[in-house]
């Protein structure tokens, strides 16, 4: 079995800043001509949407328009209600203002719309993917991604919007959901600090909230900012990090993004399979490997097994 989704895609990618959409932007767009899923990329707390430069090409060097918009009021994050609201005008404006931002020859598939979002920018995702925002979204949402997302500190301190609801499958989405957690993101860095993912407010709860089609992968090694790049600020006093290159954190994100995504926008289930089956293949290991197809995904699969079990070999 073998699977090309953690490696960079054949595609060339270019940045393209963007100052007319209601908040900046930087765009990860394909140079070659065709037409391109869109994937809206929501940064996480006092991060910035550029310190995510490399996983986002990666991702679009595979054949997909990444929109990372920038939710801060100067360097300072926005309350949660204003940012989800700023989140969800930004989608309305891609139907409209993403295309001229393009290079020639490359279209926006807006039938084929990706929220994506790390940290509280998974929060803020999901917020929007919920209605949560107080806008009406004029596009439609094929899949939801959220990279180690999380709801607030503690359960005492979560500010709204509310998106857990802390009931099993309670989250009416009706959309294919991949949450990717990471292990030590629960974990203080020191005896003084706070964990930046907190047992109870991040993905596994998120997870568990989910009804299928879904999938959740946690990257056992590695801590709650290291898929940004090198370099980049962060409040480390909190984060606890990882040992290990920030390259096979970024690389493992890139590819399960990669995989989910062909499996539900395109119904290529074949890397998404391999992966399941097989989570060795990732560069980094992987831990609490799930994935709750539809029901009636589990039901063809069963039909074609009796199936292929009644084929009886008649020598001519």
């Amino acid at each position: 079995m073998a699977t090309n989704v953690f490696e960079d895609g054949d595609i060339d990618v270019v940045p393209v800043p963007i100052h007319t959409s209601p908040k900046p932007s930087l765009v990860f767009s394909p140079t070659v001509a065709g037409s391109y899923p869109v994937i809206v990329f929501f940064h996480g707390f006092f991060i910035l949407n550029t310190s995510y430069n490399k996983l986002l090409r990666h991702i679009a060097s595979h054949g997909y328009i990444v929109v990372a918009p920038k939710l801060l009021s100067g360097i300072i994050p926005m309350d949660g209600p204003s940012e989800v609201k700023f989140a969800a005008e930004i989608v309305n404006w891609i139907a409209e203002g993403l295309q001229p931002c393009l290079p020639d020859n490359v279209e926006a598939q807006l039938e084929s719309l990706v929220l994506a979002g790390h940290s509280r920018g998974g929060k803020t995702a999901f917020a929007v993917a919920l209605g949560k925002c107080d806008v009406q979204i004029n596009l439609k949402i094929k899949v939801l991604l959220g990279i180690d997302p999380a709801e607030g500190r503690n359960k005492m301190l979560i500010k709204p919007p509310h998106v857990l609801t802390y009931k099993p499958e309670s989250l009416n989405l009706g959309m294919p959901v991949l949450v990717i957690g990471t292990g030590l993101g629960p974990e203080k860095s020191s005896f003084f600090s706070m964990p930046c993912a907190p047992d109870g407010v991040n993905h596994e709860e998120y997870y568990r909230e989910c009804k299928a089609p879904c999938a959740h992968f946690v990257i056992q090694d590695y801590g709650h900012m290291d898929m940004l790049d090198e370099g980049v600020m962060t409040p480390k006093c909190f984060c606890k990090n990882g040992k290990g290159p920030k390259d096979l954190m970024r690389n493992t994100i890139s590819g399960l993004v990669v995989a989910f995504l062909r499996a539900h926008l395109k119904g290529q289930f074949e890397d998404l399979d391999i992966i399941v089956k097989d989570p060795d293949l990732a560069p980094t290991k992987l831990d609490e490997v799930d994935y709750q197809p539809k029901l009636d995904q589990k039901e063809e699969k069963v039909l074609c097994q009796k199936q292929e079990e009644k084929v009886e070999y008649v020598p001519e």
